[in-house]
């Protein structure tokens, strides 16, 4: 680091149209500002929500920063944290001669666990004074990741499940997900149900509150309804405990140090991973320009900022006065992204490193943004992958 270099801390997080889910991320970077209080930190949404990256990143270099350090505000790395993050910084970092250094994910760390079993014991706790004790052999732990095309991130949910599970010694464990991916919830917790525990225990592995946390509840309720001889306990999910702060700012620190290095051994634009060999080499682009801060704070919505993805549903949008916006619609044109811009250069690799040979990353937009998600290998699957659909 030389001497007139400043460097400031940006946490990119995903975005959500529930602003309780906004309200508690930005409890990231508050937390972060408490243990480095003399580094500026900053954080921004991919979409849904404001302040997006760019604002983050503008108000960085108000204050003077030099160098930036990038955090993904990600719990694995799937395509936010490898494709859609590097390609928004990557932009803005050619666009304003700036150094943009990227991060790794949360992964799976020590800290990440003790955050997760605190959040597992303290509803063990709960359900302990309303009901009475169950024993640790009685109880099956679930679960629940956000779900992902990418092998390698819905992986790791299963790595964690059984950490908690041997840590906790409980007598079963089980993973499923929102979406994207499978099982789903509701036929994981089914599947759950027949296995004979007296207690399920519900844990979703997310960071902070939105729409697919009050909806993977809402599964919860409707099983336990149907099987009331089982008790279902709900855990909370990670929010800014302690320890996930404190994994945030090492993270950051691991930028300075030389240390970051993401899994490229099973990351599916590199290797030939078992049902995903046509992925590999894929160009790196950010599907989320076209909703880069909307969605949040609709005043006349009725949610009250607690939204449940009802602004979805285009007769309930119109109902209430409110502006429809489908997920992931590629119909706009992408107007706020150079040509040809890839990782060399830059500084910021979705990987930890520069890439060469097949997988160049280079952005391919030409004069509209016409560029799909790459089909999921199994989504006709019977238990998924198609997300939740209640509200």
């Amino acid at each position: 680091m030389s001497e007139n270099e400043k460097i400031g801390i940006m946490v990119c997080g995903h975005g959500s149209r529930n602003q309780n889910a906004a309200r508690e991320f930005s409890t990231v970077a508050e937390g972060l500002r408490d243990v480095m209080p003399d580094v500026p930190v900053e954080y921004g949404y991919l979409e849904f929500c404001n302040p997006v990256i760019a604002a983050g990143l503008d108000s960085l270099r108000e204050q003077g920063v030099t160098r930036v350090l990038a955090v993904p505000g990600m719990l694995f790395a799937a395509g936010h944290a490898k494709n859609d993050i590097p390609s928004v910084l990557n932009t803005y970092a050619a666009q304003h001669a700036i150094r943009v250094d990227y991060g790794r994910e949360l992964g799976i760390d020590p800290k990440m666990m003790r955050a997760a079993a605190d959040r597992i014991q303290a509803a063990v706790d709960d359900a302990d004074r309303e009901h009475g004790p169950v024993a640790k052999e009685d109880t099956l732990l679930m679960v629940v990741g956000r779900g992902s095309s990418d092998p390698d991130a819905n992986s790791n949910i299963s790595k964690v499940m059984r950490l908690l599970w041997e840590g906790f010694g409980f007598g079963w464990g089980e993973v499923c997900y929102s979406g994207v991916t499978f099982p789903l919830v509701e036929p994981g917790l089914e599947h759950a149900a027949r296995l004979g525990y007296k207690r399920v225990i519900v844990m979703p592995y997310f960071l902070f509150t939105g729409v697919l946390i009050k909806r993977i509840y809402k599964y919860t309720d409707e099983v336990a309804e149907r099987h009331p001889s089982i008790q279902f306990c709900k855990a909370s999910y990670l929010g800014n405990h302690e320890q996930v702060i404190a994994t945030f700012r090492e993270r950051a620190m691991e930028i300075i140090e030389g240390q970051t290095a993401m899994n490229c051994a099973m990351c599916k634009y590199r290797a030939q991973v078992l049902g995903f060999e046509d992925q590999v080499g894929l160009p790196q682009e950010s599907h989320h320009h076209h909703v880069e801060g909307i969605g949040g704070g609709l005043e006349n919505c009725p949610c009250k900022g607690d939204c449940d993805a009802s602004c979805r549903d285009p007769e309930f949008c119109e109902k209430h006065g409110l502006p429809f916006t489908p997920v992931h619609s590629h119909a706009e044109p992408n107007a706020l992204e150079p040509h040809g811009h890839g990782h060399e250069g830059h500084g910021v690799h979705g990987h930890g490193h520069h890439h060469h040979g097949d997988h160049s990353h280079d952005h391919h937009h030409g004069g509209g943004h016409t560029h799909t998600h790459h089909p999921y290998p199994h989504a006709d699957h019977p238990h998924g992958p198609r997300s939740m659909q209640k509200n």
